[in-house]
């Protein structure tokens, strides 16, 4: 197993390689909360920008189109919000893509990344990653080492952020994020992206995570992957092992529209997956389809690339019942339609809702004033 990360003195990228238990795999990628200062860093260029606006609710005068104001709290922090995960430290995580070019935030103390793997930069000095201090109001560096462009993650019981796969060498890395605290006694650089290669079994590019009561990660799809793993790895379980999954074929179109597929953990213990415009109730543990749903009327796809959302509504105290809603996306053959004419058509504009735990489940379809997409 190899990790990697960027070293202060020498400021090149080490690679170590370790003969590790299960025990120790979990305690060095689900590693304790450090606690470390938060310091703000600015970024001597603006033209990229993210600004970070927090609205103001309360003890302002009331503006004419209801109340509230929005107050800029950073002109840029230097980095783009491909990905963002707020953890229970009121910290953000922030990381793009590392393969577009040299951010607007430079790493600490002149370090770089050398990557000869980079499809735009082997010898990149900035930062692909930021954390936030919502409560401060400030922002430091990271070091993301390959690439995160499309990748998915989980936040682990202990509040690291585990983030899979990716684009070209991140393919099969993890990368494990710890809360972060502040404390005079230890560096901040020592909170910091923690990088494993080839931790996974197979190529994970818009695939989909949901975090299992046992705290593994439930890591599903992906382009060209039919199949689901867990990670970390079960004690004695093979480190290639997938589990071939045909309903991610039968729901693949010419636009593929199953990626990034909608994955809900039921109040049974079983995994609701949606795709296209179908869903299965999967037994994870002795990986059986359980459930077959009806298709969501119209037909038309919700996942990516036609891009709509889902989510498991709010459940009452000891729940007898799970509902979930589905929204937007795209009419079949919008994808195609835009890449080849540059014909853009209007997004979907219904959502469907429901009781996956319903023996009799049916979907309820409710046209929304605006079409949600992305």
């Amino acid at each position: 197993m190899q990790r990697r990360r960027l070293n202060r003195a020498n400021k090149t990228c080490l690679s170590r390689t370790h003969s590790i238990t299960h025990s120790q795999l979990q305690r060095q990628l689900l590693p304790t909360m450090k606690r470390t200062r938060s310091l703000q860093h600015t970024s001597g260029s603006h033209h990229l920008t993210l600004p970070l606006l927090l609205l103001l609710a309360c003890c302002v005068a009331p503006a004419a189109s209801g109340g509230g104001r929005w107050e800029l709290l950073q002109r840029s922090i230097g980095v783009s919000a491909m990905h963002m995960q707020l953890l229970h430290n009121d910290r953000v995580i922030i990381f793009d893509r590392t393969d577009f070019g040299r951010s607007n935030l430079s790493l600490p103390e002149g370090r770089c990344r050398r990557n000869p793997q980079d499809r735009a930069l082997q010898v990149d000095c900035t930062a692909h990653s930021a954390e936030y201090d919502v409560v401060r109001n400030a922002f430091r560096p990271l070091s993301v080492f390959t690439d995160t462009w499309c990748s998915s993650g989980t936040v682990a019981p202990d509040g690291t952020l585990v983030q899979t796969g990716g684009w070209n060498d991140g393919y099969r890395n993890v990368r494990a994020m710890p809360a972060c605290y502040d404390g005079e006694d230890e560096d901040e650089d020592e909170c910091d992206w923690m990088e494993t290669q080839d931790a996974l079994a197979a190529n994970r590019w818009y695939a989909t995570n949901q975090i299992l009561p046992d705290g593994r990660a439930f890591i599903i799809g992906g382009r060209r992957q039919f199949n689901y793993e867990f990670y970390p790895k079960q004690a004695g379980g093979s480190p290639s092992s997938v589990v071939q999954m045909p309903f991610l074929v039968q729901t693949r179109d010419p636009e593929e529209n199953n990626l990034y597929p909608f994955v809900h953990l039921s109040i049974d213990g079983n995994l609701f997956i949606f795709a296209n415009n179908r869903a299965v109730l999967l037994n994870y543990k002795t990986n059986r389809i359980v459930r077959t749903y009806p298709v969501l009327p119209g037909g038309d796809p919700r996942n990516y690339p036609s891009s709509g959302s889902s989510v498991l509504l709010p459940l009452k105290p000891n729940p007898t019942h799970a509902e979930v809603l589905v929204c937007g996306g795209a009419p079949a053959g919008s994808y195609n339609s835009a890449r080849n004419n540059g014909t853009f058509v209007p997004a979907l504009t219904t959502c469907g809702r429901i009781t996956i735990t319903d023996p009799a489940a049916a979907w309820a379809v409710e046209t929304m004033p605006t079409p949600p997409v992305m």
